[in-house]
């Protein structure tokens, strides 16, 4: 059969996707492949740079009103987390969450030597990697390489994913033999799974065999996306997230991972994201507009969790690439800055509320806040004590774990 490009084009963007399906879901055709049900990781990425000064507020520093004459968060406004420290009052949500022991806040975490491009320090968060070294894998794309090693080539009986909900797979997600699923939900990719130019492709070409090339090997991917497509969807429908979810982008994005925890589908790794939280002008709307969409669909998704006994097994994170500088500028907002908190969401904390200090603001870097945790130390923590996985193997090097989870 001729492919005419037009037509190919039409596929591409799913042709890619199927490269990257994790190889658990053809598991599903043979029954007691799968391995039962685990814990779930729910990673909420804050991109471009989440101001942390006005999301945990240091409500009796003088140093921060200073800073912040105009921008600064009042105390009275503040949600109370104790008397040091207030959570921005759009967050009413995630202050629930703290006054009954589900949340923990980790301030000043970071890396030596930070870069304040969105781009580069994303990368270094993403990768784990050292800020003067370019590393091409992902810390939970290697997770999934070391879950996967045992594995012969293409065994469908690999027991492990990660699924980003987004139409492009971010580096966090990718290893160097395997790689996780981007995807916006369920119903969608199995609809395009199930169009015609996709199917015709698939079924013309069949099993290459051993002699197969990278065409070939395209092409036999694109069909098994075709079971595989069918198996997330029909997964999606067994148990569906309850009905409380927002119609915002997070809202429907934690709601498809809710449905999707909620059907066992054997998938330890959830990735999503929110933003644009590079707020160099305009700052109060446009972090309200954003923590507003967050506080409603995180409530909605602890909400589900719970009602359904599945809050002790579910730990959502959110990181942000870097945080602000600690003066307000002269548009309304804030710079690139360094360091910043990290917020740990589950029925299963170890640790709960402000786990460490409160970042000081005496004793700053050229304007910027110092780390004190290093973002590998959380990573060591949720791969060692949370997926069960060896985390210096993964990371390339030892960091102390945090008693967190």
């Amino acid at each position: 059969m001729l492919i005419k490009r037009r037509d190919f084009l039409k596929t591409g963007s799913l042709a890619t996707a199927s490269m990257l399906l994790p190889k658990f879901l053809k598991a599903v055709e043979a029954r007691g492949v799968l391995p039962v049900k685990g814990k779930s990781l729910v990673v909420l990425q804050l991109s471009g740079g989440n101001d942390g000064l006005n999301t945990v507020v240091p409500v009796r520093n003088d140093i921060y009103y200073k800073e912040r004459p105009r921008l600064g968060i009042k105390r009275e406004n503040a949600l109370a987390l104790g008397t040091e420290a207030g959570l921005h009052p759009s967050l009413s949500g995630l202050k629930g969450l703290f006054d009954n022991g589900d949340l923990a806040i980790l301030n000043s975490v970071g890396y030596p030597n930070p870069d304040r491009s969105h781009f580069r320090s994303m990368d270094i968060w993403h990768s784990a990697s050292p800020a003067s070294e370019y590393w091409q894998t992902g810390w939970l794309g290697r997770y999934l390489d070391a879950q996967c090693s045992g594995a012969p080539a293409r065994n469908n009986g690999c027991s492990s994913a990660a699924l980003e909900i987004d139409d492009t797979l971010s580096l966090v997600l990718k290893g160097e033999k395997a790689k996780g699923l981007a995807l916006q939900d369920p119903k969608k990719l199995f609809e395009a799974a199930r169009s015609p130019y996709f199917t015709a492709y698939a079924e013309a070409h069949g099993d290459a065999g051993n002699g197969e090339t990278q065409v070939d090997y395209l092409y036999k991917t694109m069909a098994e996306t075709l079971s595989s497509a069918d198996y997330l969807y029909q997964q999606s429908r067994r148990k569906p997230a309850g009905a409380g979810y927002p119609a915002t982008e997070l809202g429907k994005n934690l709601k498809t991972i809710a449905s999707l925890i909620l059907a066992d589908t054997d998938t330890p790794v959830y990735y999503v994201s929110l933003g644009s939280f590079d707020t160099h002008i305009n700052q109060d709307g446009q972090q309200k507009r954003l923590f507003d969409q967050m506080n409603g669909a995180i409530e909605a998704f602890v909400k589900d969790m719970k009602a359904n006994g599945k809050w002790d097994d579910v730990l959502l994170v959110t990181f942000s690439e870097f945080g602000r500088r600690v003066s307000q500028n002269a548009s309304g907002g804030t710079d690139h800055g360094t360091a910043n908190q990290m917020f740990f969401m589950s029925g299963a904390l170890r640790q709960k509320g402000l786990v460490n200090p409160l970042p000081d603001l005496s004793d700053l870097e050229d304007g910027d806040l110092k780390y004190k945790v290093d973002f590998r130390q959380v990573y060591a923590t949720l791969l060692n004590n949370w997926l069960g996985a060896d985390a210096n193997a993964i990371l390339g090097s030892s960091f102390k774990t945090l008693d967190l989870v």
